[in-house]
């Protein structure tokens, strides 16, 4: 269906050229058929119901040519008891004929005005007829007051415009918050497609055609099913009772298309009715079986059905608005009359709510000192069993109005936080840092260690109150994407559509306060066996009660001998350090006594000298002994860590810890 915006130059144009005329404005789709509801979506269109005891052949729309396509698409009659409408019939334009003068023109015609009959048999009729029109969107405003310990009022009112054509006069009025599929139709337009152009050209055969082959085939195809029998009137079919499964009193079945009341389809939830009007959550509806027969009912059932009017027929013309899965309707206890070229407000509801006034840091960019201070907000549940639609809302505490935000959509037990102030009392700041933390297994395939370690960044948020009373606010944190939070402080509110957090805290009056948020984001990497980090990770798997305890058992074994290793590894770096530090002094020692050797009154020193690196030597082969025998204990516990390490698997492993 076209916006309202694109639709109101055209119908202001047609007003404009109606209201030139004696006859007066002529209505989007007018019937002497009194209009009894009006169904406002919030997509430009409106659905409207007319209805009465009709008597007459036939039953007559008048509308703009525009229209006839979507009053085609979406027309639905209902009749409690009574004979069926037999057709639909609609003028068409005739392109052949060359165009009238504008002098010979009828109103009709000048206005471009088509009309619609409805066929009837001239027997009285408890007729009722739904259909689509373009309409403005109706609009939601909303009142909050803030009371004290934690509780508000909540008010909904809806903003309703009629530019029908017509007045609506005490008819029943709902409005509904969602927006159905709804497409402009061009059922009123003729259209003949081209054909392919067909040549004879003569008996040859251009190639061997291929034949088909069925196996298991038995025979002939099955005889076509017989046609239904025709009644008196000449129809060649007629629904049942109730083919849309819906509900059988009120409006029946077009009721459980959600377009009149009643509608009790699968999944609907309405919520008790406040003093002003009855909310409806509407769920996914269900799907609609076909009619099981096409067969005329019996005289007898046609009487009972006259004598039943709670079960009526319907057509199956408003499949688009039958699906109102998700969507709140609201129906208004009482009739209202709304003249045309009007707007009217009406109170859909009216409750207490859990809500309070409260603090909000989140910095926004058409703001600039929101950066440093936050936004005085209402904050309440909407508990009304229907969403709210995006709209204006105003908000007074202790009798005074405080401000003005804009509510977003919100569906029915979320909570709202509405801007609509900044307090400049409180000044906030910022900073973050970056770090790794933690170490946990994450895979043990192949000999081959997988860890997992923790990114940390933490924003620290540093709070001063300069007010003379306890702030409570919330601090919107923008999330990391990928991110977890750790050990979050109690309430907060992780929102993962937004991509972030509101966090709750404290600030004493004329004091200051921190708050540090934590995220974290896991990191995998194959790693050393031998490192700190290894050591840190298995040790945790083995101490952790869901670990497997046979795979525990391997690694104690394994573990056993890696500690082996280790330490035969740091004696035999401190004795190759020795060895190094042996042969240096070695070298040195012989160059001492190569100097001193021809002073004979250093015969003493030389002696000392030369006993020093016999021992130093005798230590060189003893370390060099040790070193031979601790790489063969080496080599041989390298082999058995490495055949441990063979017969350990671990694919899954206990979740981490918060």
């Amino acid at each position: 269906m076209r916006q309202f915006k694109a639709s109101i130059p055209r119908l202001l144009s047609v007003v404009l050229a109606l209201s030139s005329v004696a006859c007066g404005r002529s209505a989007i789709v007018g019937s002497a058929l009194p209009l009894k509801r009006v169904v406002v979506y919030r997509n430009g269109v409106g659905y409207f119901e007319r209805g009465g005891v009709v008597d007459e052949s036939e039953v007559r729309f008048k509308m703009r040519g525009s229209e006839v396509g979507d009053f085609l698409a979406t027309l639905a009659v209902i009749e409690k008891g009574g004979s069926s409408v037999k057709a639909a019939a609609f003028p068409l334009r005739d392109d052949t004929q060359d165009p009238k003068p504008r002098s010979q023109m009828t109103f009709d015609e000048k206005n471009d005005l088509k009309t619609v009959v409805l066929s009837l048999d001239g027997k009285e009729h408890d007729l009722q007829v739904g259909y689509v029109a373009e309409s403005p969107v109706w609009k939601p405003s909303y009142r909050v007051v803030v009371r004290p310990n934690g509780q508000a009022d909540l008010q909904v009112w809806g903003i309703v415009q009629n530019l029908s054509g017509e007045d609506w006069k005490d008819v029943s009025l709902s409005l509904v918050a969602g927006a159905p599929l709804a497409f402009e139709a061009q059922l009123g337009v003729p259209v003949i497609p081209e054909r392919p152009t067909v040549t004879d050209s003569g008996e040859v055969i251009a190639s061997v055609p291929h034949a088909e082959t069925s196996l298991n085939g038995d025979g002939a195809p099955p005889p076509p099913p017989p046609a239904p029998p025709a009644d008196a009137d000449g129809y060649g079919y007629s629904f049942s009772d109730d083919p849309m499964g819906g509900d059988s009193g009120g409006m029946g079945g077009l009721g459980s298309m959600g377009a009149g009341r009643g509608g009790g389809g699968a999944g609907n939830a309405p919520s008790k009715p406040s003093a002003h009007a009855k909310v409806a959550a509407r769920g996914p509806t269900s799907t609609t079986p076909a009619p099981s027969s096409v067969s005329r009912p019996s005289v007898a059932q046609q009487e009972q059905a006259r004598a039943n009017p709670s079960n009526p027929r319907n057509l199956r013309s408003l499949a688009a608005i039958a699906q109102e899965g998700g969507t709140t309707r609201y129906d208004l206890p009482l009739p209202v009359t709304i003249p045309d070229k009007t707007a009217t407000m009406v109170m859909l509801l009216a409750k207490p709510v859990d809500g309070e006034s409260i603090f909000l840091f989140a910095p926004d960019g058409g703001v600039p000192d929101s950066t440093s201070h936050p936004f005085r907000v209402a904050r309440f549940a909407n508990s009304t069993g229907g969403t709210l639609e995006r709209g204006p809302i105003a908000v007074f505490e202790q009798g005074s109005f405080l401000g003005q935000g804009m509510l977003d959509p919100l569906p029915n037990a979320a909570t709202a936080t509405v801007p609509f102030a900044l307090e400049r009392a409180i000044a906030i700041d910022q900073d973050r840092k970056y770090d790794e933390r933690g170490e946990r297994v994450a895979k043990i395939e192949n000999s081959q260690l997988t860890i997992e370690r923790d990114a940390v960044t933490q924003t620290k948020y540093r709070i001063k109150n300069g007010g003379d009373t306890e702030a409570k606010l919330l601090v919107k944190h923008p999330r990391i994407n990928g991110a977890r939070l750790f050990q979050p402080p109690k309430d907060t509110e992780d929102n993962v559509g937004t991509q972030s957090a509101l966090i709750p805290t404290k600030v004493p009056a004329r004091g200051s306060g921190e708050l540090i948020v934590d995220e974290r984001t896991t990191q995998r990497r194959n790693e050393d066996w031998f490192s700190v980090v290894a050591d840190n990770a298995v040790k945790a798997y083995m101490q952790d009660a869901r670990s497997d305890r046979g795979v525990v058992a391997k690694l104690n074994a394994v573990w056993s001998i890696r500690d082996q290793i280790i330490a035969l590894r740091t004696s035999r770096a401190k004795l190759a350090q020795e060895q190094v530090d042996i042969s240096r002094q070695t070298e040195e020692t012989r160059r001492n006594i190569h100097t001193i050797e021809k002073n004979k009154s250093a015969d003493a020193l030389r002696t000392k000298l030369t006993t020093r690196l016999g021992e130093m030597a005798t230590r060189l082969d003893d370390i060099t002994k040790q070193l031979v025998e601790t790489d063969q204990k080496l080599n041989e516990l390298d082999v058995r860590f490495n055949e441990g390490l063979r017969e350990i698997t671990v694919t899954e492993v206990p979740a981490p810890k918060p």
